[in-house]
């Protein structure tokens, strides 16, 4: 069955009492046990609740994995992740990083003597530079957040296997729809489901996707563990919208590829990322191993000066943080999504006072620029006008 029909088919044949379409919200914690050493297979819902069971099941099927996750918050599917490790390992982490990821290493894992390693993934040889015998995993973001880096899944997982180190990729940006990591050679997916599964910017949530049944249990232990886990009502908002993911993602990715177009060819921008454009570095391997792209960009201005006008004068386009939902969002990551991560360091990867990152909704193509153009507009007249002054 096509993936189209996958998706819109969440949970709508999992209830065989009523035949609902719709999967129930079972708000149960407790469940009774026919007789002494029986269950019914759901026992407390920390352990294992029926909706939030379609959910795994349904993302474990749409990312060609063993097993599936749900997880309160995307950040509690990825320590749960890192709950893999312990004092004295090492991992190869994406340079590109998002900046909560960055801060749960540096701030969080650290202290538990868990380090890594910051470098550029698809260079096999600084992978293996950095490699070092405590090392146990590459985390890998493809594209990356926000700069739009590509990972070669396929090399990377084979030079991991050769190495004894699992692969673990952020596929939020792409998600199932049009991009498998699982199927490239990656060991573990995991999504924030928040962003483009939920699709709404009105649920929280993390998923994560293992392949193979002794890392399927390890991660079920820790999540029963940790109980990090997404509450019923979140797992049927999430499921609902999955179910238009199809629709949606062609959409991001038809209105993302138009505006990159457009800020390429404006005089006030100075660079724009978007692994859609023909410009890209990485613009066939992206094309070799997904089937579309992604609905974020991001773009750097000329002038520094620029931003805080831009970001006063949209008006469809939210100056808000996070991604991937059916509004347009813009975000300076600078200060908000990256600000943890020391300047130092985001300057030298390219996440300066000039970039920024927009995460295209679905609306109407032509009022999204119109909103853009309004902005720019504004921009450039107030520094004609400051221009002014000083000379005056």
């Amino acid at each position: 069955m096509k993936i189209e029909s996958r998706l819109a088919q969440i949970g709508s044949i999992s209830e065989p009492v009523t035949g609902a379409v719709s999967f129930p919200i079972y708000n149960a914690t407790a469940f009774r046990h026919p007789r002494l050493g029986e269950s019914t297979g759901f026992d407390y819902s920390r352990t294992k609740n029926p909706t939030r069971t379609v959910l795994e099941e349904a993302i474990a099927d749409l990312e060609s994995g063993d097993a599936g996750f749900a997880f309160s918050s995307g950040m509690a599917a990825l320590q749960t992740i890192f709950a893999l490790f312990g004092q004295g390992d090492h991992l190869l982490v994406s340079l590109d990083l998002y900046g909560g990821t960055y801060r749960l290493i540096e701030q969080v894992l650290n202290r538990f003597g868990i380090t890594a390693s910051y470098v550029d993934t698809n260079r096999m040889d600084e992978l293996e530079k950095y490699r070092t015998p405590k090392t146990k995993a590459v985390l890998i973001e493809t594209p990356t957040n926000p700069l739009m880096m590509i990972t070669d899944l396929r090399g990377v997982s084979e030079w991991a296997k050769r190495n004894g180190l699992l692969v673990i990729v952020d596929n939020t940006l792409l998600t199932p729809f049009f991009q498998r990591p699982l199927e490239l050679g990656a060991d573990i997916v995991i999504h924030s489901a928040t962003k483009y599964l939920g699709g709404h910017n009105d649920v929280l949530a993390g998923l994560v996707v293992t392949k193979g049944k002794e890392l399927s249990e390890k991660i079920g232990f820790l999540q029963n563990s940790i109980g990090a886990v997404l509450g019923p009502n979140d797992s049927w908002l999430l499921m609902r919208g999955m179910k238009t993911l199809a629709l949606r993602m062609e959409r991001h990715q038809f209105n993302a590829l138009r505006i990159a177009q457009f800020l390429s060819e404006h005089p006030l921008v100075d660079e724009v990322y978007y692994p859609g454009l023909e410009s890209h570095p990485d613009y066939e391997l992206q094309n070799k191993q997904s089937s579309g792209n992604t609905g974020i960009l991001s773009f750097k201005v000329k002038k520094a000066r620029y931003i805080d006008p831009i970001l006063r004068s949209i008006r469809l386009i939210a100056f808000a943080e996070s991604l991937g939902g059916v509004e347009s969002l813009m975000t300076f990551p600078a200060v908000q999504t990256h600000g943890d991560i020391p300047e130092e360091i985001r300057n030298r990867v390219g996440v300066d006072d000039r970039l920024l990152r927009f995460s295209v909704g679905i609306e109407h193509i032509d009022d999204l620029i119109a909103d853009l153009t309004r902005a720019f507009e504004a921009a450039a007249a107030e520094e004609q006008s400051g221009e002014g002054e000083r000379h005056s």
